[in-house]
């Protein structure tokens, strides 16, 4: 509720009815409004003055008007109906005396020093920041207004990636269930049931996947995506990595797309696609290619180099499974995970399996290119370890071997013997391509096939020397 200031109002402390005004008309106000001049003032003052005064008074007293309506409600009128909104009271002017004219100039002369001290002022607070330097400083950056609005697109655009990838790749990985005969002596053993995951690269059955997940097994279930089984079998085991081949006779099955693993980036999008635990059949999971050229130890001693890291979800039954990038190529199979760690996870790269899935398709045996050496890949540490005269390359050096003892740098008639290799040698180059992080000596060996001969350049006693080599199959057993 609205009240009326103080000083409007005919009896203080009474509220205003709606409607109810006393006259705001100037010229009525003004009757019993108006200061008295001074003569009439004096005159009210002096006793023998009062009768005249009075008569005075009588003519100046306001015009009788009928009593308003806050009047009657203080008298003890009925009251009347609350009204729906309360009105402020019409405010009267009163016309004041206009005061005395005064100089202008003392305001001039004051507004006058008043400038002149606000700019010597501003000009001491100029000189005191450059001074300082400053306006010299870098202004503060703020983001953008758009740059909420450009993760949240790239992030849209990784999840609509992951989930085209999962389309188009999905129908093409399987479910495979490995079984074991039981121990025949003991009468209450259970066969040995394991599973894993693998993944379509022809149309007429022909699948990849790893080789713990098929090997030692009696019989093989391949499950697809659509609900259909069929019996797997072993086509054969790489020598090389942690891979096999599986064949089922079908036709006309959903095929992954081969990509190039060569054109990986850390830092980009990698999809797993697999059935974890066995259980969770093609679970996608998502993540980023940690690192590149990574080596691992498996259980069995044997040692996989140039590995791809990635902390996407790899679990038990996801090995065997697809590893894709953004466009749903497959590049890479998963493989291991790190034991007592989390999102460290492995995958062989898929072009370290291309030279096996062809041999497969065209119904040749399984085999890997062979030289015959030990050797480590040279990085500034071990150039400065052992004196190197290179910063890159592959150094024939003997070492402990799988089972613990001591294995020579070069074996006895291999290829590399047959050559001229020596230990202490540094292979620099395979077919004019230079041997460093980026392309480490077994990642060049498999694209060639066993029995071709290439040109190495070795550095050896300080000098570059280029001898022929032609390269072997790999044992089974190595």
């Amino acid at each position: 509720m609205t009240q009326e200031p103080e000083g409007s109002r005919g009896d203080p402390g009474e509220p205003s009815s709606l409607g109810e005004s006393r006259p705001s008309d100037q010229a009525s106000w003004g009757q019993w409004a108006a200061p008295l001049s001074a003569g009439e003032a004096e005159a009210t003052s002096s006793p023998e003055s009062q009768g005249a005064a009075s008569e005075a008074t009588q003519a100046y007293s306001p015009i009788p008007e009928p009593r308003g309506e806050w009047a009657r409600v203080a008298a003890g009128a009925p009251e009347p109906v609350t009204p729906e909104g309360w009105f402020e009271q019409p405010v009267t002017r009163v016309a004041s005396a206009p005061a005395a004219p005064s100089r202008g100039w003392p305001v001039a002369l004051l507004l006058t020093v008043s400038l002149i001290s606000a700019i010597l002022a501003s000009g001491g607070t100029f000189l005191a920041l450059s001074a300082a330097g400053g306006f010299n400083r870098t202004a503060l950056t703020t983001s953008p207004a758009g740059s909420a609005s450009s993760a949240q697109q790239i992030s849209l655009q990784e999840s609509s990636a992951i989930i085209s990838a999962a389309q188009k790749v999905s129908p093409a990985v399987v479910k495979i269930t490995s079984t074991a005969g039981a121990n025949t002596t003991d009468p209450n053993a259970l066969p040995d049931t394991g599973v894993g995951s693998g993944v379509i690269y022809d149309a007429k059955g022909w699948i990849l996947t790893n080789r713990h997940v098929v090997a030692g097994s009696d019989q093989l279930t391949v499950r697809l995506k659509d609900g259909r089984e069929f019996t797997g079998k072993i086509y054969g085991y790489d020598t090389l990595t942690d891979l096999a081949i599986v064949k089922i006779e079908a036709s006309g099955l959903p095929v992954a797309p081969v990509g190039d693993s060569s054109k990986l980036k850390v830092g980009q999008l990698a999809i797993a696609i697999g059935s974890p635990l066995g259980t969770y059949t093609n679970t996608v999971t998502s993540g980023i290619v940690s690192a590149m050229g990574r080596e691992i130890q498996l259980d069995n001693g044997n040692t996989i180099h140039d590995l791809i890291q990635t902390d996407t979800a790899i679990n038990p039954g996801n090995s065997g499974g697809p590893l894709l990038d953004s466009g749903g190529n497959v590049i890479g199979i998963n493989t291991a995970v790190a034991r007592n760690a989390q999102g460290i996870g492995f995958a062989i790269p898929i072009n370290i399996a291309h030279p096996i899935m062809d041999q497969a398709l065209a119904g040749q045996k399984l085999a890997r290119p062979w030289l015959g050496i030990r050797y480590q890949a040279i990085d500034p540490q071990v150039q400065k370890e052992h004196k190197l005269p290179v910063d890159h390359g592959a150094w024939i050096a003997g070492g402990t071997g799988a089972n613990g003892q001591q294995a020579p740098a070069i074996v006895p008639d291999s290829p590399a013997a047959k050559a001229g290799l020596k230990e202490g040698d540094v292979i620099v180059s395979l077919e004019g391509i230079t041997i460093d992080q980026e392309h480490p000596l077994e990642s060049m060996l498999v694209e060639f096939a066993p029995g071709r001969t290439v040109t190495i350049e070795v550095v050896r006693d300080g000098q570059t020397i280029k001898l022929q080599l032609t390269l072997g199959t790999r044992p089974a057993d190595l």
